[in-house]
């Protein structure tokens, strides 16, 4: 566990501990103290006036034990242990903070829409789940509700232009349905102090005929791969055996997250468009001029089952079986994120930079000196890819209030979920779990102090390049229903069960099987799909511009590497 994280979750235990049921200032002030220091964008008398407004807000609810859930992250492990006893102590207000997996926060969301049950007061949950939310009109419109029943309950020190995140969490009728508490990007990861190292560049350019360097596209990707995988680094005191690329495929839920999370999109399924692909996203879902979802095979003018689909799994497949270690292909994704920490990969696709937290910890990747022998940078781009098109995903975890929950068990929860994000606590948080949220602690002299030791996720973040990094948008119009579908067919194509072709085949059928139901249902209205007569795939993949797009005669062109010095000069410009 990451050594600030340690310390900190000492300090909630004995908040939690030595507080009465409901407390004052006194217990702010001791919280101020103790965790929160001068690590804050607020001033000592700011951060005061924040916290004496939760004492005051909270006063109705003193008592109360309210359940909220997210999944087991970093970051929400310091919400759990850290600010969820420490909001107790504030407030008065009893709140328990589970964290379990992704994939069980979405069956306990799906859960909770169709009985009407309420499981828990508030989730965490993806802003990949827009679409979803916006069309059932089961969770709470933030922008009514602090205008409405929330107005008492929302902070004047909120500040929701500092967030960050909002554009992702704001459906199609202009409404914010959801709070971010946490983002990562999925970010092209590398070994800095490999790729400098002099023999190994005459190594490559002498094997390859072009300068290692940060790739541009995946054929440059591959051949960085190759070179590395098997390649002796004794004299740069490596002994254990090296391997260019690092990736899972068991077939498990997190597996349908390593292609949505715009695997497919890096590789060029989709159209153009930012954040998304319009009219075809990420997910090969195409919707019609009322983002009405009709199709996602491309009979239908989908690309999920299309030859750039296909494409991006068969290599995804190659890479892993080539050029990953053996037991990749039998992880999770929570199994498969810590690896590159232990000193043995030369590079990996993209990265969830959730876990750069750990990374930090790790002696093997990080130098005397506390910066890291790695950095980051945009992921490389298929064949497929067009300027214009999504480059990358970027997870956006919010807080989510369901219609389902009792209003005041609502308010309560909303003042804990307005704590966790708020300007007092934002900067330490985010310095435990690098998940930035608000524009304010991204450029703060704390930050600045610190970017040097995170190997370019700062220079990112400040970047106006991050926009471009964008989670799933509105085109799926059930993420819990759709996405399981995705784990469950692709990972008959890692297994050798089925070829690519026919698991992406399955894949659309069933997708559209799914919103051929949600349609008969009428349960989303005019939001909801209508499916589009099948055509013959040559009517589309010949006649109609854009995505789903025909088979390239060379889906292996011409590698480019750019040198990171270069790129990371391009983002602070």
């Amino acid at each position: 566990m990451n050594v600030l994280l340690k310390s900190s979750t000492a300090l909630g235990l004995a908040l939690a501990l030595s507080q009465p049921a409901w407390a004052d200032m006194a217990a702010a002030t001791d919280f101020l103290d103790k965790e929160i220091g001068d690590v804050s964008t607020l001033s000592r008398a700011d951060q005061e006036a924040e916290m004496q407004w939760f004492v005051d807000a909270a006063k109705p609810f003193v008592g109360m034990d309210i359940n909220v859930v997210s999944e087991t992250i970093t970051t929400h492990e310091y919400e759990s242990q850290v600010l969820a006893p420490a909001f107790r102590a504030i407030t008065g207000i009893n709140i328990t903070h589970d964290l379990i997996g992704e994939g069980d926060v979405v069956e306990k969301l799906q859960t909770q829409m169709q009985s009407g049950e309420n499981i828990y007061d508030a989730y965490v949950n993806d802003s990949d789940l827009i679409g979803t939310h916006w069309r059932y009109q089961q969770v709470r419109n933030l922008t009514d509700w602090m205008a409405n029943e929330g107005k008492d309950v929302t902070s004047p020190t909120l500040n929701l232009e500092d967030f960050i995140g909002l554009d992702f969490t704001t459906a199609p009728d202009s409404k914010l349905y959801q709070l971010p508490t946490q983002q990562f990007a999925n970010l092209y990861w590398f070994r800095y102090d490999w790729f400098n190292d002099e023999q190994n560049k005459a190594d490559f350019k002498e094997k390859y005929g072009y300068d290692l360097g940060v790739p541009v596209n995946w054929s440059a990707y591959e051949d960085i791969a190759e070179f590395f995988t098997g390649r002796d680094l004794s004299r740069m005191g490596v002994e254990d055996a090296i391997y260019g690329n690092m990736d899972y495929g068991k077939k498990d839920p997190s597996l349908g997250w390593r292609y949505t999370d715009a695997w497919m999109s890096m590789a060029g399924m989709g159209d153009k468009g930012e954040p998304n692909g319009l009219p075809v996203d990420e997910w090969g879902i195409r919707v019609n001029e009322n983002s009405q979802p009709v199709g996602a095979c491309v009979a239908r003018g989908g690309a999920t089952n299309s030859p750039a689909a296909v494409y991006a799994v068969d290599k995804a497949i190659n890479w892993l079986q080539k050029y990953a270690p053996p037991a990749a292909a039998g992880m999770t994704f929570s199994e498969a994120g810590p690896v590159p920490a232990q000193g043995n990969i030369a590079q990996q696709m993209f990265m969830y930079t959730t876990f750069v937290a750990p990374l930090v910890d790790s002696a093997a990747v990080m130098n005397e000196d506390g910066t890291p022998k790695w950095r980051l940078a945009p992921s490389p781009h298929g064949a497929y890819w067009e300027e214009g098109m999504k480059v990358g995903y970027q997870d956006v975890g919010s807080w989510t209030l369901m219609k389902s929950t009792p209003v005041d068990r609502a308010q309560a929860a909303w003042l804990y979920a307005q704590f966790v994000t708020s300007m007092t606590v934002d900067v330490k948080k985010s310095d435990v779990g690098l998940t930035f949220i608000r524009e304010s602690t991204i450029s703060s002299d704390h930050f600045s102090e610190r970017a040097d030791k995170l190997g370019g996720l700062v220079e990112f973040y400040r970047s106006p390049d991050r926009v471009r990094w964008s989670p799933t948008g509105t085109n799926v119009p059930d993420y819990p229903k759709l996405a399981q579908l995705w784990w469950q067919n692709i990972g008959d194509a890692m297994s050798g069960a089925k070829t690519s072709q026919a698991a992406l085949d399955q894949l659309c059928a069933d997708m559209e099987s799914v919103m051929d139901r949600i349609e008969r249902s009428g349960v989303q209205g005019e939001l909801g799909p209508v499916l589009g007569e099948p055509q013959e795939a040559s009517y589309w993949l010949e006649g109609q511009p854009g995505a789903p797009k025909p088979k390239l005669e060379n889906e292996d062109p011409k590698p480019e590497t750019i040198g990171y010095d270069e790129l990371v000069s391009s983002w602070n410009q």
